[in-house]
């Protein structure tokens, strides 16, 4: 008989500061802003037969604070929006909306990620598809869901789940 179990990680710690701005429909563009983000993890599946645990807390701790400390103190920029594009000038990064240039950063303060655009069900989504693969390369395989959740201001979050 199976049964499964849920364990959630969300500590002060698990905490980032990013800048970030949002493309809207159309051509609409809001303004660079930033937030300190609160990431919770909580995974789901059965217990191991030797420790009885899902996963041990630690490494679910490991997960996020090294993903939190990748773009910590950092503006987040969506590679993959259709809208904006990249150039790099020098140690620069410069970002174009619709072909005019709209940011120059310089390229250390700058996190490029896979999404679409920087909300926080994309950052949410990001987090999750990341630590299935760190629990992955960990032989980690007794999971049925990963939920992800990204809190960009008090009482104002998204949350993404994985089932795997």
């Amino acid at each position: 008989m199976r049964s499964d179990f849920k364990v959630t990680v969300s500590k002060d710690y698990l905490v980032f500061s990013s800048a970030h701005f949002i493309t809207f429909r159309g051509h609409q563009c809001e303004t660079l802003h930033g937030h300190n983000y609160r990431v919770g993890v909580t995974v789901e599946g059965s217990v191991d037969d030797e420790t009885m645990f899902v996963v041990d807390f630690s490494i679910l701790k490991k997960i996020i604070r090294k993903l939190t400390d990748e773009i910590d103190h950092k503006v987040l920029l969506p590679m993959k929006n259709p809208k904006l594009g990249f150039r790099v000038e020098g140690d620069r990064r410069l970002v174009d909306y619709f072909g005019q240039h709209t940011y120059t950063f310089p390229l250390v303060d700058c996190a490029m990620m896979p999404i679409e655009n920087t909300t926080a069900e994309m950052i949410a989504q990001h987090f999750a598809h990341r630590t299935r693969e760190e629990l992955g390369t960990m032989g980690i395989r007794n999971l049925t869901a990963i939920e992800m959740e990204v809190e960009e201001s008090f009482g104002q979050s998204a949350t993404y789940r994985l089932a795997l």
